[in-house]
């Protein structure tokens, strides 16, 4: 295994929007500025923003963005799709958000390689230890500058429902950032005991965090229903505030993650590991479909793609809807050890469905309406050709989970997490079906110890596993740290020492009300 992330040091432009417009997936006649849709989050029609055409990169650019650096490349790739931002400010806010003070790596999204044609694209290397940091860190950036663009002084106020890593994300992302208060919601018993002491001992004035009783699909309806109640807007509006999200619905969370994935690309080509214009595979663990979405994106915009592997856990819904072209959440939900994706609505996939429909806003208004009233939906022949020609779905349970962290760790002494050996799994299970050999990027999406209870047990001996259940979570870190002889993160080995400041929780019908007591 050896590191190939690579940094150096302009960008063609025939790819480039004069002025790029965003239009609604239930309203594609609309037209507003990149500014106004980070702001709103959430389109008022219920949908999400989306751009009205795909900036293109062809072979050239892709040439010139790999000499370039990962902030570079990030700036240029951002400038396609932001047209109402000048060039400094994204310089600025680019460089504020990657840097030495906020990411363990120059490289900041470095690239390993696990064996021949497979590599794995690290994204955890931020604060919190976690992909989420990729935009979550630049998001507060452009999101309190769209706020001025569009002529609002006023508060926002940025909600968030979070399957473990959002929510901290967002937390650190946005904590004392002028001009903006951030709640996060999450399910009591739906994330890992690092992930919670995370969000529990959050610092910073302009912070809150409340648990729900109940699941991730939960706190995420609940969440919209705030911005869709008619009163609390109002509320809002008597109070000078105005609600955005973090969330990936949010496309200023998402187009960062575009980002990474040409810059990933871009690496594999400067280090000669393949060569531009040549296609690789993309393997993501999800569950809300924002990071696979973010690559497929990125395909839409040139940069050469074979197949995007979608990879769940246990709650596979995402692997039934590409297999068959049916979503279903009329099912049973799992918790597993892979908790950031434990989820039944994704809420990303909306994006593609519109895309998939060709734009047509009726498609999907009547797509979210059956899944609304009827708790799914089937997608026509035309979409599912579509579907079929980008992406393959594939699953595994905790058992194999296990299993393979521990297999790996043995054979390539790689520490997977539990949701990165999600993928790891999906994709050598595509690999023996398929035999496709095109060089495959790994999206490797937590750091292990986020979820250490479940890593060490899957590295230990059978007969040392009984030992587990009398260790504390951070004992549980000390040990994994001696058996595999890595080193833990500070920001969590240092969470014993710091003090509890959020343990409220509320039910789901009374989140509305936790928001107006937490912002009065």
């Amino acid at each position: 295994m050896s590191n190939i992330g690579c940094a150096a040091h302009g960008f063609g432009r025939k790819g480039m929007v004069a002025f790029m417009k965003y239009m609604s997936t239930r309203n594609n006649k609309l037209a507003v500025e990149s500014a106004y849709a980070i702001k709103k989050g959430i389109s008022e029609d219920g949908g999400l923003f989306v751009p009205s055409e795909m900036p293109k990169i062809d072979r050239m650019d892709i040439n010139e963005l790999s000499v370039l650096s990962c902030n570079e490349r990030a700036v240029k790739i951002l400038s396609m799709f932001l047209t109402d931002f000048t060039e400094e400010e994204l310089v600025e806010y680019v460089d504020k958000a990657y840097n030495k003070s906020k990411f363990d790596t120059a490289s900041i999204a470095p690239i390993y390689e696990l064996k021949k044609d497979t590599y794995m694209l690290e994204l955890w290397h931020g604060p919190t230890c976690a992909f989420k940091d990729m935009a979550l860190q630049i998001l507060p950036h452009l999101l309190t500058a769209s706020t001025r663009k569009t002529d609002e002084n006023k508060t926002a106020l940025i909600l968030v429902a979070t399957s473990g890593d959002t929510g901290k994300a967002a937390l650190e992302g946005f904590k004392d950032v002028d001009g903006t208060k951030v709640m996060v919601f999450y399910p009591s018993e739906g994330v890992s005991n690092i992930q919670k002491l995370q969000m529990m001992t959050q610092e910073g004035k302009n912070v809150s965090v409340c648990a729900i009783d109940g699941n991730f699909d939960d706190a995420q309806s609940g969440v919209k229903k705030i911005f869709a109640n008619k009163e609390f807007a109002a509320f809002c509006s008597d109070n000078d505030i105005v609600l955005s999200s973090a969330n990936s619905i949010n496309w200023g969370r998402l187009v960062p993650q575009v980002v990474y994935y040409i810059s990933a690309y871009c690496d594999l080509v400067k280090c000669e590991k393949i060569k531009s214009g040549d296609k690789i595979n993309i393997c993501v663990p999800t569950g809300n479909f924002g990071n696979i979405l973010a690559a497929y994106y990125a395909g839409k915009m040139g940069m050469p793609i074979n197949r995007l592997i979608c990879a769940s856990n246990e709650n596979n819904i995402l692997t039934d809807f590409i297999n068959t072209g049916e979503y279903d959440i009329n099912r049973a939900f799992h918790m597993t050890v892979s908790p950031s994706m434990d989820i039944l609505i994704s809420s990303n996939l909306e994006r593609l469905l519109f895309d998939l429909a060709d734009k047509d806003d009726e498609v999907v208004k009547d797509l979210m309406k059956s899944l609304s009233e009827k708790g799914k939906y089937q997608i026509g022949d035309k979409m599912r050709k579509k579907l079929d020609a980008n992406f393959t779905g594939g699953c595994c349970n905790d058992e194999e989970t296990k299993e393979t962290i521990g297999r790996i760790f043995r054979e390539y002494a790689y520490l997977c997490d539990t949701h990165t050996a999600v993928a790891v799994n999906v994709y050598e299970k595509y690999l023996k079906a398929e035999k496709d050999n095109t060089p495959t990027l790994i999206v490797s999406t937590a750091d292990s110890y986020k979820f250490a209870n479940a890593v060490l047990e899957s590295v230990l001996e059978e007969s040392d596993k009984e030992e587990i259940s009398s260790l504390n979570d951070f004992e549980i870190i000390e040990k994994l740290s001696w058996i595999t002889k890595t080193n833990p993160p500070a920001q969590l080995s240092e969470l014993s020492a710091k003090k509890i400041k959020f343990d409220k929780t509320v039910k789901v019908e009374e989140m509305t009300e936790a928001v107006k007591n937490e912002i009065i």
